[in-house]
């Protein structure tokens, strides 16, 4: 891979497996420096110490998205191991299962939960990294969503509406740090194939595969590139738009 992102320096949550493990091994690998935090701490260091010895700089910690003095250590982390950080992947989220309990039966609890983690996750660790984002004079900020949020996943409410926020909290970040030059773009996977989706009954993924354009299930590295593309220089005037990455299965 080229060194799309040589000099980079991130941040990207939700890095101990699934896509935010993959976003963050392609990042390195387009010479970035990274920071990869997850809440599942041991996995991650494993993780980073894995692409430590392949010569790449990475460097783990754990980070608790409920939990907002968790995601303030992580900033000041990140900010004390780069000085400025170029850009931010909020990866990190929690789902109900699909084909999981209709509105009517979701719990309360569940409800908030995914809540407090997805959308104030998000928004308070992005606001936790604005000051040193806008310090490197070209910040990004990549929020991955989901493209069930696009077309209305059923039996998955929580994590339905929890994305479909991020989708919006997106386009207004845009538009209050644009003066800080501050890009601030969503990514909306499709359902690809990784540790969080083996779950997912086999007729969801059939249904999926014969609804995309490219009729094929869905590869984390169809998605990687996306993600270094909006963190990259390339994409220095791209902010608030949503790029929905699913093979044609939503055209957005």
């Amino acid at each position: 891979m080229n060194k799309l992102l040589a000099g980079k320096r991130l941040l990207i949550t939700g890095a101990a497996r699934g896509l935010g493990l993959d976003f963050a091994q392609a990042a390195c690998a387009a010479g970035a420096q990274v920071v990869m935090a997850d809440i599942l701490d041991e996995l991650v260091e494993q993780e980073a110490g894995a692409l430590v010895e392949q010569g790449f700089d990475a460097v783990a910690v754990r980070l608790d998205l409920a939990d907002p003095e968790s995601i303030k250590a992580v900033a000041a982390f990140s900010a004390a191991r780069f000085g400025e950080v170029d850009g931010l992947v909020n990866c990190g989220a929690i789902a109900t299962g699909i084909g999981g309990p209709d509105m009517c039966e979701l719990e309360i609890d569940t409800w908030d939960r995914v809540m407090t983690v997805n959308v104030r996750g998000t928004w308070l660790m992005s606001r936790a990294m604005v000051p040193h984002l806008a310090a490197s004079t070209a910040g990004k900020i990549v929020n991955i969503a989901s493209d069930t949020a696009l077309w209305g996943a059923p039996r998955l409410m929580a994590y339905v509406a929890s994305k479909g926020a991020v989708i919006s909290m997106s386009r207004s970040m845009a538009r209050e740090l644009g003066a800080q030059n501050i890009c601030v773009n969503t990514v909306c996977p499709g359902l690809t194939l990784v540790e969080a989706t083996a779950y997912v009954p086999r007729e969801r993924h059939e249904h999926y595969i014969n609804g995309r354009a490219i009729q094929r299930e869905q590869m984390p590295e169809d998605v990687t590139g996306s993600v270094l593309y909006l963190l990259s220089d390339l994409a220095s005037f791209v902010t608030g738009q949503t790029l929905a990455v699913n093979g044609g299965f939503v055209c957005n």
